[in-house]
Order: C-alpha cells, then structure tokens, then sequence
C-alpha cells in the first residue's frame, strides 16, 4: 500500500468534501469533543434536534473548487504525489508565497490551526494535514490546541499582496491603540461634562469600560477564525454576506460623519484664529469659510498618497497634535492665572441622551483594531493592549473633562481650544494644532475606503490609472465633506449625531453580538446575559442620543435659516 498515496487521497477528498471519502465526518467530530480539541468544530444541536457540523476553515465552495480542479490539472508533477513529498521539494512553500499560484492560496486553506505537540493524536485527516505542514509551523510554540500567536514562525499574516507583517511590541501596539482612540474627543469632553454635570463622569468612564470590554470580544473573534483579516470579514464570519454588508455601512458612514465633523472643527478654530481678518471675493462667502476652503485644498493631495509609511507619518502628525493639545490645556489651568472655582451641576438628566454620543465618539476605533491585532509579535497579549490603552485614554479624557469645565464653568465651548484666553501663547498653538489636526486625518480616515476601492480594480489596469482613479474619488468626497460641513456647521450635534448614530453600533452592539454568534458554543450563561445587556444599552442609547442630537441639529438649521 503507498503510504503517500493514501495520505495525498485523504487530504484532497476531504478539502473537496467527497462523500464518502472524505475523513472529515460526524465520527470525527465527535473525536474533537471527546478529547477536547477545536470546539469551534464540535456537532452543535439546531431547534429541530438535527446535528450541525460547523464548516471548517479549509472547506471550499463549488467555484473555488472547480478553479483548484482547473489548475491542479495542469501542474506537471509524477502521478500519485503525496502532499508532504511536494513540501519536502519546496514547492508546497513556494506556492504559499507566490503573487499568483492559485494552488498555493488553497494549501494553505488547510494549514493546521494549531502547532503540532507530540502527545496530540486526532483523525487521520487532521494528523496527515499536521504531517504536511509540519515545516511551516512554528517549532517553539508546543502549547497543545492554540494558535501559534509568538511571532516566531512565519510572521506574515494574510496572503497576496494583503500581508502584515506581525511585528508590533506590546508598547508599539499600546501606543498604536491609545493614538488612534485620542481625537475629538479630548475638545467635547470639558463641554459634555459641564452640560451633563459631575455625575456623568460614571458615564464617561462606563462607557470607557465597555469598549475595552468589546476590543476584547473582538480579539477572541480574530482568535478562533485566524483568516479574518478586517472589522467586516468579523461581520461575515457571523452573519454571512448580511453581516459584511451591515458592518461595511456602518464602517463608511462613520469614516464619512467623523471627516465631516473634523472639517466643522477646522473651520471653527481657524475663524479664531484668523478673527478679525477680512477676505473680499466674488464668491458669496464669509471669511472663515473661504479659509477653511483654502485649508481643505491643501490637504487634499495627502489623498493621492498610495505610500503607506507617508500616510503612517500623517498620523504621527496627529498624534504629536494630540499632545500638543493637551499639554497646553493642562499648562493654561496650571500657569495661565484663571480660577478653577466654576461649580459644575451634579446632573443634568434631560441632556444624558446627548451627552452620551459626544462620550462614546471618543472611543471610536474599532474598525481597525483587527489592525492592530494582525500586526502583534503575540496577539494573545491584546486583551492587555486594550485595558491599558483605554485606561490611558478615559484618564487623558475624565482629567481634561474636570479640568475644562473647572476653568471654564458654563461659558466652556464644545470644542475647549474656543474657550482658551485668546491672548495667551499656548491659546495659539493649541488652536493651530486643532487646526493642523483634521489636516492629518483626511488620508488616514480615507485609506480603508480607498483600499477596498482599489481591490474592484481589475488586475491588468495600470498603477497610473489605479491613482488617478482613487485620487479622483477621493477628492470628490472631501469636497462634498467640505460642502456639507459648511452647510451644517453645529460641531457639538454632528458630534453626537455620529457617536449615537453609528459609533456605538460599531464599538458596542455589534461586537457582541457577533461574539454571541460566532462563539455560541463556547459562551456561558452568565456571558450570554452581559452581552445581551449590553446590546440592549447600546440599542437604548443609540435611539435616545440620535433622537436627541437630530432635534438639537434641525432646531440649529432652522434657527441658522431664520437669522
């Protein structure tokens, strides 16, 4: 008997899913749970009381395997080749990380999702696949059924042209977290605090924990399905193509209202800046407007950008604006001379629902957090990552929050760079790092959308015509960004407009409900009933705050009208 043969049949009948050959069957399922392997693979019961077999990582639909036929019959190699034989050749390597071998993409569909350990024995299937791969596992990771997270192995992540290299410290990945969730947050705070008085800081802080808590979900997601790459394909790993379609709206609209409200942003603290000066054209147009047009052209080739470490150096920019900020808010209570005596109100309930869009718009970040966890050395240290960065962040915010409406009192500003003495030094340069801020954000918040508008493209069409066309789109929406910005220039509702309307689905509700979904098997009672829960206040102060904040915008558009 050709212990080769037998070993290439098993693989390529169970990858093809052949009834009757494949090993991959309820007897091997029931294996996994016996010895207490791959739960995400074990039988689960349906309502009818009919077993569910969970599909596997490897298992492919009728298209994919009629492209894997069509090329497998055209490789040239001795009939009746074992799988590992092709390894042990190089060739089965080669193929993993060539640009266009198509063979290779479906190899690696049924890499082992753990490393091997001597005293681990399943089907033959798994053994053989184990077998096979053996020599693209990491050799030091010998933990028994768990991913190989070390980064010792191989450390691209991803395939094609898609790979992250995994190779972020703990340090680079909290600093990578924390700079991405600081922003426009750290201008509302001081205002949301005075308006919703001392005892909102619960809130604040609430709401601080329980994204923490989703960042978390989200890691044990990425964790059991190693090929989700992005915040959609988790929305697809749970609910199928309706999950992808309902997590790539939510993605846009918030990258689109975040643009709009960082555009309102600039155009308020570049008319303090600019007080006073007057500018005479043809066009119809204040003079704040017509810098903030001026501003936005100049930005507008940072969308061009194809360069990723140029767009990276952008948000360094931002970060470094971040600080800026902060550290000139800190330096005016401290030396400027101004009282910290104003009495904040204790609560004010009626503007809770409002409040708390402005609240969770700072936590916003989900949508790359996959990110952030693909290009970790040791993912397995992501839970870590998310506690300590937003308890950095709800820090910088519950401390800047107090501070500004301390120094402030009810004249406080919903952007506080407003409300600093403007003939203070520091007042400058906070309000022109508000201002460089937005300028940094455009190519960065742009980038995923660009990224999936570059992957319609077809592959013959050249790399000059790929940026004209991404560049042209993209600068047609800044425009329109900036046209609406314009039009609707209330930075506090549009603020939480966004926070209520969309940043709590993405950061609260729809994380735990695909937890809920995706790791249905694994969940607890007692996890079942604090995700629902959290659904649940999640869907209540999503409808409470977009009914809130759409009432203070339409009352300000009217009144705008009126005047």
């Amino acid at each position: 008997m050709d212990i080769k043969k037998n070993v290439c049949d098993n693989i390529l009948w169970t990858i093809l899913g052949v009834q009757g050959k494949s090993n991959d069957g309820v007897n091997a399922r029931r294996d996994f749970k016996e010895m207490g392997l791959r739960k995400p693979l074990h039988l689960q019961l349906r309502e009818s009381n009919k077993a569910h077999m969970p599909p596997a990582q490897y298992m492919m639909s009728k298209d994919e395997k009629d492209l894997f036929l069509f090329v497998l019959k055209g490789v040239n190699v001795p009939d009746c080749i074992a799988l590992g034989s092709v390894l042990e050749l190089g060739l089965g390597r080669e193929m993993a990380h060539g640009k266009w071998n198509v063979i290779g993409r479906w190899l690696s569909r049924f890499e082992p999702s753990g490393p091997p350990h001597s005293n681990q024995v399943a089907s033959e299937t798994v053994h053989g696949a184990r077998l096979a791969m053996e020599r693209l596992n990491c050799e030091s990771c010998v933990e028994e059924n768990k991913v190989c997270e070390c980064g010792h192995g191989n450390e691209l992540q991803g395939d094609g042209g898609n790979s992250v290299v995994a190779n972020s410290t703990f340090t680079q990945s909290v600093i990578n977290m924390a700079g991405m969730l600081i922003g426009l947050g750290q201008l509302s705070t001081p205002y949301a605090l005075e308006n919703g008085g001392w005892a909102s800081a619960f809130l604040l802080v609430g709401l601080g924990i329980i994204c923490a808590y989703t960042s978390h979900l989200m890691g044990k997601c990425l964790k059991d399905n190693t090929k989700l790459k992005n915040y959609q394909d988790i929305g697809e790993h749970a609910f199928g193509m309706k999950g992808r379609v309902i997590a790539a709206t939510f993605v846009y609209l918030e990258i689109f209202m975040a643009l709009v409200s960082y555009t309102i942003s600039l155009s308020d603290n570049l008319g303090t800046v600019f007080l006073g000066t007057h500018l005479k054209i043809w066009v119809h147009m204040t003079a704040t407007q017509l810098l903030t047009v001026m501003a936005v052209l100049v930005a507008l080739p940072s969308l061009w950008l194809r360069d990723l470490s140029s767009i990276s150096l952008l948000s360094f920019g931002g970060i470094l604006m971040s600080i800026v900020i902060f550290a000139t808010i800190g330096w005016t209570a401290a030396f400027s001379g101004i009282k910290s005596n104003h009495r904040i109100p204790v609560l004010n309930l009626h503007k809770i629902p409002g409040i708390s869009g402005l609240y969770v718009f700072s936590y916003g970040g989900h949508i790359v957090f996959p990110n952030i966890y693909k290009a970790m050395k040791d993912p397995s240290k992501f839970t870590k990552v998310s506690i300590v960065s937003f308890a950095i962040v709800t820090s910088i915010y519950t401390s800047l929050a107090f501070m500004g409406a301390k120094l402030f009192g009810p004249e406080v500003q919903s952007q506080i760079t407003l409300s600093m003495p403007r003939h203070l030094i520091v007042t400058k340069i906070a309000l022109w790092a508000t201002v460089l801020t937005p300028m940094t954000k455009y190519a960065l918040e742009f980038a995923p959308v660009a990224m999936q508008l570059e992957s319609k493209f077809p592959s013959s069409m050249s790399s000059n015509t790929r940026m004209l066309l991404r560049g042209s789109f993209g600068s047609i929406l800044l425009l329109g960004i900036l046209c609406l910005a314009l039009l609707v220039p209330y930075f506090e509702h549009v603020l939480s407009l966004t926070g209520s309307l969309v940043t709590i689905t993405i950061c609260i509700t729809l994380p735990c409900a695909f937890y809920l979904k995706t790791c249905w098997s694994q969940v607890s009672n007692l996890s079942v009933i604090l995700n629902s829960t959290l659904i649940a206040i999640g869907f209540f102060l999503g409808v409470l705050g977009t009914m809130s904040s759409f009432k203070g915008l339409v009352r300000n558009v009217q009144s705008g009208r009126s005047t």
